[in-house]
């Protein structure tokens, strides 16, 4: 006789990554696909993604948490830009208090998904990793794969060949993987780039740093916010906590929204309203000039914030020091710059950007055949092209991650509840006609446009068109006609899967 093989466990949904979107997926799924099986399949040791992952000094929010955190769950702190073990605690008590941690798979990462058109299931291969690092392989099926891993790479950000960096006689860090051990205490440090992690370590390590130097090729735009909001107060003290945060979450959308077109539509305009703000902290027309005009204009690249202007009170003081020059190399005593000047340095942290990940960096095979997602489009920011039953997750670049992930998870609940009342197996986006290619992200960062051509396109219509405006995009998602755009597969049209004993 020969021994009986094993079938793989199936589940309704399969989601990955156990951090901000990933508890507000599973949220959403079980609230209104009441009865579907799901499981969180998390790469890392713990839920939180982001949250969990970064650990450098002064690491927080610049989103406010009224629209950064979920509708769903008030936000109760004070801070209105909140710090990421406060936004971690408030991920995992959401998490907690919703019984979502139980269907979470810590040290599990989907290596490679295909999907099966004759069984209409997703095959997953899980890599499992043990305490000791470990590994072994397990298959999984599923009739839904909805990706919540973002589109940054957790193992690898991006660093840049640095001339002679071997020399340097001190310590070289990556904010993505801050040392536990470190003290910067009475040390010089350099932070080098000037993007939002930069914005937010340079006033953090001032504190207790002999003197940290940002030195950057390019200025960026950042603009100062308060770190409280003291309307948000005032509403919270008047009405009930759910009823407050929903006041004040549609009061910051409207607000950011409204930036966001005043930026777009005068930008001569909010040049002047930046750097005036910057000029009435710093009291030095030469330095904003010098550092904090940047030659693009507001949000053709994101907008980095410095909450109570810490950043340019940190320089004010004399604790923090901006430089606007290029690298030549590291020498032993810290860095020369192209001017000839030598920052001398015990530390120096590599903010330099992340790299793009594609949806956790999953292997796609649609019937054995690899899926190339530079070819593929994104309907409705949520599923793509030639890919059934498969949704991922993409945030705003220009406001809160939060708020188009939670508008995507109910669209994936509102696609599910149309497959299950249609008898549908499987679901795939299909244009009518051609469309027009452009990138899926629309801004001009570094770190986008090194990697945007391996991610999948948007079109130039709707549903194709991966709009930036939340109002729009709350008014019609959900009200979108599936039938016009999804191509289904009629249960009846699969056959099972061989029942194996």
């Amino acid at each position: 006789m020969t021994e009986p093989v094993v079938r793989p466990e199936h589940l309704d949904v399969v989601i990955v990554g156990a951090g901000l979107s990933g508890i507000g997926a599973a949220y959403r799924l079980q609230t209104a696909c009441r009865g579907k099986t799901y499981a969180i399949v998390e790469a890392r040791d713990s839920l939180g993604g982001t949250w969990d992952l970064f650990r450098y000094p002064g690491i927080r929010s610049d989103s406010d948490m009224f629209t950064l955190g979920y509708p769903f769950k008030p936000w109760r702190a004070a801070e209105s830009i909140a710090d990421g073990p406060s936004i971690l605690r408030y991920i995992t008590e959401t998490a907690t208090d919703y019984d979502i941690d139980r269907h979470i798979r810590f040290r599990t990462k989907v290596r490679c998904a295909d999907w099966s058109s004759r069984t209409a299931r997703w095959t997953l291969t899980l890599e499992h990793r043990d305490a000791t690092g470990g590994t072994e392989l397990s298959t999984l099926t599923c009739g839904f794969l909805y990706a919540c891993a973002g589109y940054y790479d957790y193992d690898q950000p991006y660093t840049p060949e640095f001339s002679g960096i071997s020399t340097f006689s001190g310590r070289v860090v990556h904010p993505q993987f801050w040392p536990e051990d470190i003290d910067y205490a009475g040390k010089r440090v350099v932070v080098i780039g000037s993007g939002a992690t930069a914005v937010t370590l340079v006033p953090a390590m001032a504190e207790q740093a002999e003197s940290v130097t940002m030195v950057q090729r390019s200025p960026t735009w950042i603009s100062p916010v308060p770190g409280r909001d003291k309307q948000a107060d005032k509403i919270r003290e008047l009405l009930p906590p759910r009823l407050a945060h929903r006041v004040i979450r549609i009061k910051n959308i409207l607000f950011t929204i409204g930036f966001y077109q005043y930026c777009r539509r005068r930008p001569d305009s909010a040049r002047k309203l930046l750097t005036g703000l910057a000029t009435r902290i710093l009291k030095d027309d030469k330095a904003v000039a010098e550092h904090f005009t940047p030659s693009y204009n507001p949000w053709d690249q994101r907008l980095c914030a410095a909450p109570d202007a810490d950043f340019f009170k940190a320089m004010r003081r004399g604790t923090a020091e901006v430089v606007t020059d290029h690298i030549e190399s590291f020498v032993p005593e810290g860095i020369r710059l192209k001017s000839g000047r030598v920052l001398a340095a015990d530390i120096v942290i590599t903010a330099t950007g992340l790299q793009l990940l594609a949806f956790g960096g999953i292997d796609l095979t649609v019937d054995d055949a690899a899926v190339e997602l530079s070819e593929q489009f994104v309907w409705q920011g949520t599923m793509i092209t030639g890919v059934p039953n498969f949704a991922v997750c993409i945030g705003y670049t220009n406001a809160s991650w939060t708020l188009r992930a939670d508008l995507t998870s109910r669209l994936v609940c509102k696609v599910l509840d149309h497959m299950d009342r249609k008898d549908y197996a499987a679901v795939v986006p299909q244009p009518q006609g051609a469309l027009d290619e452009h990138p899926l992200l629309d801004l001009a960062s570094g770190y986008i446009r090194r990697s945007i051509a391996e991610f999948p396109r948007q079109g130039a219509r709707h549903p194709w068109k991966v709009r930036q405006n939340y109002l729009l995009d709350s008014a019609m998602t959900l009200r979108t006609d599936l039938n016009k755009t999804l191509t289904p597969t009629p249960r009846s049209a699969v056959g099972q899967p061989v029942r194996i004993s």
